[in-house]
C-alpha cells in the first residue's frame, strides 16, 4: 500500500525557529538526517520517491477559469500557516509502517540536536479504478 508523508514549513510541537535561523551545524544534522531515512527506506525497498522542496518565497501560485491569462501570485505568502516542505513516498505492509516511518521523520533533529517534532500527515495514496471490462 502505498502512502504520502507530508511535511510542511510549520512550526513543530517542539522547535518553533525556523529552519533558516539554525546553526549551519544544526542545518546540516537535519540534512543528514533526511538522507540516511531516505537511504534506509531505499534499501528496504519501501522508498518510491522522496523529495524537499524550495522554500516558499520561491513558491507560485497560479488561478485559471480556462479562457483569459491565468492569474499567478508570487511567494511568500504571509496569509498560509502551512505550506509544504517536501514529502516521502513509500510503499509499505501496512498502515503501521506508514506511520513508523513518520514517527521517525518527526523526531528529526532540530536545534540542540535535540527532536523537533516534526508534523508529518500520512495520507494513503489512491489508485485508480480498474479499466477492466
Amino acid at each position: 500500500m502505498k502512502y504520502i508523508l507530508i511535511k510542511t514549513y510549520s512550526p513543530a510541537a517542539y522547535c518553533d525557529t525556523f529552519l533558516g535561523e539554525w546553526e549551519p551545524e544544526e542545518i546540516q544534522a537535519h540534512i543528514d538526517f533526511q538522507r540516511t531515512l531516505g537511504e534506509e527506506l531505499a534499501k528496504s525497498g519501501e522508498l518510491v520517491d522522496a523529495q524537499g522542496l524550495a522554500d516558499p518565497g520561491q513558491a507560485r501560485i497560479v488561478m485559471s477559469d480556462g479562457r483569459s491569462a491565468p492569474v499567478v501570485t508570487d511567494g511568500p505568502f504571509p496569509e498560509t500557516k502551512e505550506f509544504l516542505a517536501g514529502y516521502w513516498i513509500v510503499d509499505v505492509d501496512s498502515p503501521e509502517r506508514a506511520v513508523e516511518i513518520a514517527a521517525k521523520a518527526s523526531a528529526a533533529p532540530g536545534p540542540g540536536g535535540k527532536p523537533i517534532g516534526e508534523y508529518i500527515e500520512v495520507r494513503p495514496i489512491m489508485s485508480a479504478p480498474s479499466t477492466d471490462l
